[in-house]
């Protein structure tokens, strides 16, 4: 089942459980509307609640806004997008009712109602609208997120886990939207509600990239734990689904200073997997539910658990699950320095969730609210180590912490660049091009040129830090504005400068290093580049 159809199937449940009584007082409160009016006074409440519920099921967002003039035209598409899925799975005898409801539902001005219709019209928006919001929040983030596990970096709040991947034009496309219509808004990567911490999705994320790979080790995984799935009456325990979610929890949250003979951190990890997973098993809703805990089945589920990270039979398994997770960790490490960087440097206002600034490999609440070291992250602010040792001890996080500190000194120094200044895509040529993504920041002869890899897995290839050798990047080049032919960039990150030739970078140049680059320049009235 796509993840469009999970999140169909979970907006039914909670509509028909928790939400049932909210759902009917909008039904009845239509009634009413319909009432109102001698064209409509014969359509039953069934014919309602028929048409609404699949209004509902099939909305894309969590909620229109309805005022006196009825709905804004921005969230026309929207409410359009539901009719036409309601008709999907509605008999045509029931769409003329659709109709009524887009009409009732803000398709029409309150103001041009007979002042004794317009109450019951507007408490009834009022009503549908405060339906919407939870219907989503329940069925998606709480439900469906936990039911889909195809890949878990993309099943978080704010996500469209139905999507996978978009071209680069796709990304350029938003960020100029963005630039030209909300320059202001925040940019947030991690919050005290998020499913999975920022750096366990970014290196979720890298299983993209070695599909085959991760298909092996879920066989392999799967043979080497076939004798311990208990068979309930309801079925395998745990589930093929729930299983292939551990797997790529683990992967994706193994500490990575956590060895596997070091009992005490091993049982404190462990800990925190059981929590996680008691709250995405009943989130679900397929097993074991809050209301009604299915305590065989979560018995099961946590000592399979229990079995791969305690047990003294699970130890190869659990040999095998830390080696995978140690693979994946610098391109998701890398990934993480490139979210964090293009958090900082596209059109927006960006959020750091506190202790973020190191890395962040959290779960579900309550792990994602734990207490912050933040004298470790003081004593590192305060030190004055270089690029290269940062790069050579990554796993202490303080990496991270430089690159959001030095890109920040930047914003600070040049708010109006970053507030204001032009969004601008640039061209990269040369045989490792699609791995690149580049754009460059401008207002009133500042500008600012950020440069970082992407599906960058290959690139690395077994190296164990998240830098990838200037020589991989061959005669790749970003081709620059004429504007800035032969100028000179500072490298914000090591102070070094690079030159541009012929309207052009040169990537290896660029990427010597740290492989994610932010560059600066200034120019002045005449057209020369100045550091």
């Amino acid at each position: 089942t796509d993840f469009i159809e999970e999140a169909r199937q979970a907006r039914q449940l909670v509509l028909a459980g928790p939400l049932a009584g909210d759902f009917e007082t909008v039904a009845l409160s239509l009634l009413q509307v319909a009432r109102g009016d001698v064209m409509t006074r014969d359509i039953t409440l069934g014919a309602i609640r028929r048409a609404l519920l699949e209004l509902i099921i099939h909305f894309p967002v969590y909620r229109t806004y309805i005022a006196a003039p009825g709905r804004r035209e921005a969230d026309e598409p929207f409410f359009q997008q539901a009719l036409d899925g309601a008709k999907t799975t509605l008999s045509e005898a029931d769409w003329p009712l659709l109709e009524h409801l887009q009409r009732w539902l803000g398709g029409e001005s309150l103001r041009q109602l007979p002042r004794s219709l317009r109450k019951i019209r507007r408490y009834a928006c009022t009503r549908f609208q405060q339906l919407t919001s939870p219907a989503a929040a329940k069925a998606v983030e709480d439900t469906a997120c936990y039911r889909s596990g195809i890949l878990l970096s993309r099943n978080d709040v704010g996500f469209d886990p139905q999507h996978f991947s978009a071209p680069l034009q796709a990304f350029h496309d938003e960020c100029l939207q963005r630039a030209e219509h909300f320059p202001r808004n925040m940019l947030t990567t991690a919050t005290h509600d998020h499913k999975r911490g920022e750096d366990t999705r970014a290196r979720i994320a890298v299983i993209s990239e070695r599909a085959e790979w991760f298909a092996g080790k879920v066989r392999r995984w799967r043979e080497m734990t076939a004798s311990r799935i208990q068979q309930l009456g309801d079925g395998a325990a745990p589930s093929p689904g729930d299983e292939l979610m551990l797997f790529q929890i683990l992967l994706g949250s193994w500490p990575l200073e956590l060895r596997v003979d070091d009992q005490a951190a091993v049982e404190q990890y462990c800990t925190r997997i059981l929590q996680w997973q008691e709250k995405a098993l009943r989130e679900a809703k397929l097993r074991t539910t809050w209301s009604d805990p299915n305590s065989d089945y979560e018995s099961a589920c946590r000592q399979h658990v229990e079995y791969l990270l305690l047990a003294d039979e699970g130890a190869p398994l659990r040999d095998d699950i830390a080696a995978a997770a140690a693979e994946l960790a610098p391109a998701g490490a890398l990934n993480s320095l490139v979210q964090s960087l293009l958090r900082m440097t596209t059109p927006g206002v960006p959020d750091l969730y506190q202790g973020a600034e190191y890395w962040d490999f959290s779960l579900v609440d309550p792990d994602n609210r734990r207490p912050v070291d933040f004298t470790a992250r003081q004593h590192s602010l305060a030190s004055a180590a270089s690029l290269d040792e940062l790069l050579q001890s990554w796993h202490d996080g303080r990496i991270k912490q430089a690159v959001i500190r030095r890109t920040l000194q930047l914003r600070r120094r040049y708010p109006r660049l970053f507030s204001e200044g032009r969004y601008l895509p640039l061209a990269v040529s040369g045989e490792q091009a699609e791995q690149l993504l580049a754009f460059a920041r401008e207002l009133e002869g500042e500008w600012v040129v950020v440069v970082v890899p992407r599906l960058a897995a290959d690139l690395l290839g077994d190296r164990g830090v998240p830098s990838i050798p200037a020589q991989r990047w061959g005669n790749t080049r970003i081709e620059l504005p004429e504007a800035l032919n032969g100028s000179e960039f500072e490298r914000l990150f090591d102070g070094t400068t690079v030159s541009s030739q012929q309207a052009s970078l040169e990537v290896a140049r660029v990427l010597d290093g740290l492989s994610a680059a932010v560059l600066h320049t200034s120019m002045t009235a005449n057209g020369e580049s100045q550091q």
